[in-house]
């Protein structure tokens, strides 16, 4: 039986990826040496990591004002290092579209020398939409952060808000290496791994030079300066977890890179938003304008037959398709790495189970 990863994160991972992994899993490159057992001051690493930020760089057309670094806590401590670095004795915009928003901005209003204030929130309609912001945004604040794709309620940006001088933060941990933003329309970008670049304990931080914090941070580990001027090697950071980025940022590259990947990606979700549109049983909650094309939600509007759903779903071999807990239902989450095989699969499953239950 072939099984088909739907996963939120950790998340599906190329076949060709994890192959290469393995054929170097005793020996990288001669060394006697698997890549976990490398000093991360070694040539071997130093290579590894300065590949990993060229090809990512030259995905994301990075310009050269902006810093890459390769972090560790996940996308969560970006939530406290943000507004501790940025963001002291000033205020903090947040644009409310679901459950991780809602984290970062606890984690800010946590900074008693950070005033947060959230201009604009979807929480009336249980985050099915992307809400509007204001006409006009308080130019002294020091960013604007946003989700730009939100993992578990299925929305996402089509386009970025411009906000004047106020620096745009983007939590991008979802859809990263998988839409056509540009880089210069952000302050600052992260994104926590275990989605669309590899495994989890790896995060991404993108950051604009002048964003960069003046004053050291009390937590070195949490200084962005610092972990700037150190070329992410304050510590011994993830090593393994970055050597595998770098191979999915070379695979991304083969698949015509981030235009080549985004139009795969649309062509997936294309397929099993088509399926719910012309079904009788199953429908999306999410506003057409505002979907996302990585996590895809979608109900029967009867719990019962969701949770039969999912049971024979998960008999037929499609792992993780049960919905978030604060959601319900099924969620799909296609990313990169995830087969257009898997959702023709998952599409034929859900004619299948419509008109054994009662589909027209």
């Amino acid at each position: 039986m072939t099984i088909y990863n739907f996963s939120a994160g950790p998340a599906v991972l190329p076949k060709t990826v994890l192959e290469i992994a393995q054929s170097e899993m005793l020996d990288y490159k001669n060394s006697g040496m698997s890549v976990m057992e490398l000093s991360h001051r070694s040539s071997l690493f130093e290579d590894i990591i300065q590949q990993a930020e060229a090809l990512l760089r030259e995905l994301m057309a990075i310009p050269d004002n902006y810093k890459v670094l390769f972090l560790q806590g996940g996308a969560s401590l970006q939530f406290t290092m943000l507004p501790l670095n940025l963001a002291q004795g000033k205020k903090a915009l947040y644009v409310n579209t679901g459950s991780w928003s809602k984290k970062a901005i606890s984690a800010a209003k946590a900074i008693e020398t950070v005033e947060v204030e959230v201009i604009a929130s979807s929480e009336d309609k249980n985050f099915t939409y992307i809400p509007e912001l204001p006409e006009t945004v308080d130019q002294e604040a020091a960013y604007l952060h946003i989700t730009t794709n939100n993992t578990i309620e299925g929305t996402a940006y089509g386009k970025i808000p411009k906000v004047g001088k106020v620096p745009v933060i983007a939590d991008m941990s979802s859809n990263i290496l998988a839409n056509d933003y540009h880089v210069e329309d952000f302050g600052v970008i992260y994104a926590g791994a275990q989605k669309n670049i590899g495994p989890a304990g790896l995060t991404v931080v993108i950051i604009r030079e002048d964003l960069l914090n003046q004053e050291a941070v009390f937590a070195p580990m949490m200084d962005y300066a610092l972990q700037a001027k150190n070329n992410s090697l304050y510590n011994t950071p993830p090593t393994y977890a970055i050597y595998i980025a770098k191979l999915v940022f070379e695979w991304v590259k083969e698949q015509g890179g981030v235009a080549g990947i985004t139009a795969k990606d649309q062509q997936k979700a294309q397929l099993l938003y088509d399926a719910i549109e012309k079904s009788n049983l199953f429908t999306s909650p999410v506003a057409k304008d505002s979907r996302s094309i990585t996590n895809i939600p979608f109900v029967t509007g009867d719990d019962e037959l969701d949770k039969a759903f999912n049971k024979a779903a998960l008999e037929q071999g499609f792992e993780n398709l049960k919905g978030h807990r604060s959601v319900g239902g099924m969620r799909a989450s296609l990313y990169n790495a995830f087969p257009v095989e898997g959702v023709e699969a998952l599409v034929a499953f859900m004619e299948t189970f419509e008109k054994e239950n009662g589909g027209k």
